[in-house]
């Protein structure tokens, strides 16, 4: 069986995703190491043992790959990443509170409920919960 292990997802600052996707979206670090030459290698993951298998790699979005896709997305409009929440509504309001910008509010999208955020590092989020 083939399984997601990691993906990636392009920020502007390393250092400031971290904080980012462990203080506001409350992911732990799984991995934060130095390469060798000043490169951050930094992981994140859902918090509990909640997927266990799972990690986000936080990676440097500058270079003439990552800085024209990333550009290209946000200006698009689309996340570049879907994560799903319990109750949406509870997480919107939590995350507004804690000053993140939300270009699109909840709102009902086919199975489920959505809702995109900023993350401060050059991306659009996506959140998601199934509607019952």
């Amino acid at each position: 069986m083939i399984k997601v292990a990691m993906t990636s997802v392009f920020v502007d600052d390393v250092a400031r995703a971290h904080a980012f996707y462990t203080e506001i979206l409350g992911f732990e670090t799984r991995l934060h190491m130095d390469l060798g030459d000043g490169t951050p290698f930094v992981t994140v993951g859902a918090p509990g043992g909640a997927q266990p298998d799972l990690q986000l790699l936080l990676e440097p979005g500058q270079g003439p790959i990552a800085e024209p896709y990333r550009t290209a997305l946000y200006e698009a409009g689309i996340p570049c990443i879907v994560f799903s929440v319990d109750d949406l509504p509870a997480e919107y309001e939590r995350m507004r509170g804690l000053g993140v910008r939300f270009p699109h509010p909840p709102r009902e999208q086919g199975p489920v409920l959505a809702a995109v955020f900023d993350d401060s590092v050059g991306n659009l989020v996506q959140l998601t919960q199934p509607r019952v």
